[in-house]
């Protein structure tokens, strides 16, 4: 049994499925007992059977914030990965699609580092997930979500300066293709909006990489884990992309 002064806690929202998932599961690897967040139950079953807390819940809504930053009180670690994506042309987009989307991916993670961020346990760590998008335009089909991701990097930087005297750090990665649900969607819908089929868009994204490949959710969890460890100790504030050479600024 692991010392009470041992004890390693974190909370990571999005948990169902994609990165969050992955991060979840890493963080149990590396014995931290996690609190796994998700609006999708099901997709949380598995940690449940893990010996994880989990928690089904609306990131948008106060009360279901509250309830996560009461769990964090003293703990180590938050990764705020829940988002959603919405795909519709960009002269299309409504006033209500641009709202829903910013709630989830922006607010949301604004409100969790604002709550539990203090909360955390000083030498603490919050990553945040941005999005290649938040650099790069070119699929206007995901403008709103494109705009969310870019409002991350600047929430992360105020938190990395709000939060350090607490000595909390606060990192964002820039996730690029990663094999997920997510992408999965954005390959089947973008694609007849361009007259292509999925494979042909997914072709043609994946040659713009130097590495020539998408990453998997695993991978980003190791980036993600590395942040939230001792070993990032002296790094705060910072935006890391993870797009195997895509972007490079």
């Amino acid at each position: 049994m692991t010392p009470p002064s041992q004890r390693r806690r974190g909370v990571v929202t999005g948990a169902a499925s994609g990165i969050g998932n992955a991060v979840a599961s890493r963080m149990r690897r590396e014995g931290v007992e996690v609190l796994a967040v998700d609006i999708d139950r099901d997709g949380l079953s598995h940690f449940e059977e893990d010996g994880c807390e989990i928690l089904e819940a609306d990131i948008t809504d106060p009360e279901a914030r509250a309830k996560v930053s009461d769990w964090a009180e003293g703990a180590n670690y938050l990764v705020n990965s829940a988002g959603v994506i919405l795909i519709k042309p960009i002269f299309e987009l409504t006033i209500e699609d641009w709202r829903r989307v910013q709630a989830v991916n922006a607010e949301a993670t604004f409100f969790l580092c604002q709550k539990v961020g203090p909360r955390l346990t000083p030498g603490g760590a919050i990553v945040n997930l941005s999005s290649s998008s938040a650099k790069l335009a070119t699929t206007t089909e995901v403008a709103a979500y494109a705009a969310s991701k870019t409002t991350i990097l600047s929430v992360t930087r105020s938190f990395a300066y709000a939060l350090a005297p607490r000595r909390v750090r606060v990192n964002a990665i820039l996730p690029g293709i990663v094999d997920t649900p997510m992408q999965d969607e954005v390959l089947e819908r973008v694609a007849p909006m361009r007259g292509l089929t999925a494979e042909e868009l997914h072709d043609a994204r994946t040659r713009l990489v130097p590495l020539g490949r998408g990453s998997s959710p695993e991978e980003c969890a190791g980036l993600i884990w590395f942040l939230l460890s001792d070993e990032a100790a002296y790094m705060t504030g910072q935006a890391i992309n993870f797009t195997g050479g895509l972007v490079t600024w």
